[in-house]
C-alpha cells in the first residue's frame, strides 16, 4: 500500500511539472516578435537604374529595370550584384522564374518579352499584343502575364510562344500570384478587385475585402496575402483567392510589394520600409530599409527576402530570416517544438494560463499525498 501511494504521488507530481514546463515553453514561443532574428541590410546595387521587378530562381536573384544602360542585374546571394544588358531597351516592369527560365515583360518596346536561362544572356520575343504588361508569374507549368490596361492576359508554357486572351473586367490589374492550383490577380481599381483562374485563360471576378488599390499579392504557407497603398485595412488574406479577410498593416504606408517564404510574409512600402508577419494577419514594422527609396518589388529565395527600388541612393534591401526546422509558420525562437510530445496541448500563441494552473494543482496534489504518506508512516511506527 505504501509503495502504491508513493508511486501515485510521484506520478501526479511529474505530470504537474511536465504541464507547467510545457505551458511555460509555449508562452515563451508566443511572446516572440515576428521580426526577431531577421537581419536587414542595404547592399549596393549594380547601378542606379529604376529597378521595377525582382525574382529568384536557379540559385540567383534577377532584377529588371524600367530603363538604363544595363537594365538587368543578378546576384547569387542578394549582396553582390552584377549589371547585365537586357535584350532590348524597354520599360521592363516584372520578371518571373519557372520551367528553367527567367521571363521579363515590358510596358513599351517593339517586342515586350525577353527570356534567359541564366539571367545573363537574354533573348527577346514578340508579345501577341503590344500592351503595358506589368505583372507576370509562373505556376501549374505555365507563365501568365497581365496587362495593366486593355483587359488582356497572355499565357505560355515555355516563355517563348504566347497566347493572349480577354479578362472579365478592364480594371488596372497590378499584382499576380499562383498557389493551391490557382492564379489570383489583384487590381488597383474596379468594382471587383480580385479575379481567379485555374488555367490563366478563363478568369472569374471576386470581391476584395475592401475596395482599396491592391498593388501586390503573394502566396505562402497555404495563404494568399495582398497589400494596398491606401484604405482602412491595407492587408487582406485568403486561403482560396475567393473569400478574403481584411487586416491592418503595421502602418498606414503606401504598401507596394509583398512576398512569402521561409515561414514569413513580408511587405515593402513606397518611400517607407518593411513590415513582417508570421501569419499574414498580424504585422510588425521591420527597421532597416531606407525610407527615402521608392521601393517597388520584393521576392524570396534561399532564406532571404530581396527588395528593389526605382529611385533612391540605396536601391536594394536584403532581409535574411532565421532557418526554421518546421514546415509551419511560427515565431522565431530557440525554444524547441512540443508538437510531438504534447500534441494535445493548445497551439503556440494561445493563452496557456489555464494549462499552467492545472499543472500547478497536480504538482501540489502530488506533494500533499507524499506528505500524508510520511505522516501515516510515522504514526504507524
Amino acid at each position: 500500500m505504501k509503495l502504491r501511494i508513493a508511486r501515485s504521488a510521484l506520478r501526479t507530481a511529474l505530470v504537474g511539472l511536465t504541464i507547467v514546463g510545457v505551458a511555460a515553453t509555449t508562452s515563451l514561443q508566443a511572446s516572440a516578435a515576428p521580426g526577431d532574428g531577421i537581419v536587414v541590410t542595404s547592399p549596393t546595387q549594380a547601378n542606379t537604374s529604376p529597378w521595377r521587378g525582382v525574382t529568384y530562381g536557379n540559385g540567383i536573384f534577377v532584377a529588371v529595370a524600367q530603363s538604363g544602360t544595363n537594365s538587368v542585374m543578378t546576384s547569387p546571394d542578394g549582396v553582390t550584384w552584377t549589371a547585365r544588358a537586357a535584350a532590348e531597351v524597354s520599360d521592363w516592369t516584372a520578371v518571373a522564374f519557372g520551367g528553367g527560365k527567367f521571363v521579363a515583360v515590358s510596358t513599351t518596346g517593339s517586342r515586350r518579352i525577353m527570356y534567359s536561362a541564366d539571367g545573363t544572356t537574354w533573348t527577346t520575343v514578340t508579345a501577341p499584343e503590344l500592351l503595358d504588361w506589368k505583372s507576370i508569374t509562373y505556376g501549374g507549368g505555365k507563365f501568365v502575364a497581365l496587362a495593366y490596361t486593355g483587359n488582356r492576359a497572355m499565357t505560355s508554357t515555355d516563355g517563348i510562344n504566347w497566347t493572349a486572351g480577354a479578362l472579365p473586367a478592364s480594371n488596372d490589374w497590378y499584382g499576380l500570384a499562383y498557389g493551391n492550383g490557382t492564379f489570383v490577380a489583384v487590381a488597383q481599381t474596379g468594382t471587383n478587385r480580385v479575379m481567379t483562374s485555374t488555367d490563366g485563360t478563363t478568369w472569374t471576378l471576386r470581391t476584395a475585402a475592401e475596395a482599396n488599390p491592391w498593388n501586390s499579392i503573394a502566396f505562402g504557407n497555404g495563404k494568399f496575402v495582398a497589400v494596398a497603398s491606401s484604405g482602412t485595412n491595407r492587408v487582406m488574406t485568403s486561403a482560396d483567392g475567393i473569400t478574403w479577410t481584411a487586416s491592418p498593416a503595421a502602418s498606414q504606408s503606401y504598401w507596394k510589394a509583398t512576398a512569402a517564404g521561409g515561414g514569413y510574409y513580408m511587405a515593402l512600402a513606397f518611400s517607407a520600409g518593411l513590415m513582417v508577419s508570421t501569419d499574414g494577419t498580424t504585422w510588425a514594422a521591420l527597421p532597416g530599409a531606407d525610407s527615402a527609396s521608392n521601393w517597388e518589388a520584393l521576392t524570396y529565395g534561399n532564406g532571404v527576402f530581396v527588395g528593389v527600388a526605382n529611385t533612391g541612393t540605396l536601391m536594394v534591401v536584403r532581409a535574411a530570416v532565421p532557418v526554421t526546422t518546421t514546415s509551419t509558420v511560427a515565431p522565431t525562437t530557440t525554444a524547441k517544438s512540443n508538437t510531438t510530445s504534447a500534441s494535445g496541448l493548445p497551439s503556440t500563441g494561445s493563452n496557456n494560463s489555464g494549462l499552467a494552473v492545472v499543472g500547478s494543482l497536480l504538482l501540489i496534489a502530488g506533494l500533499v499525498i507524499s506528505l500524508r504518506r510520511r505522516a501515516y508512516t510515522h504514526d504507524a511506527a
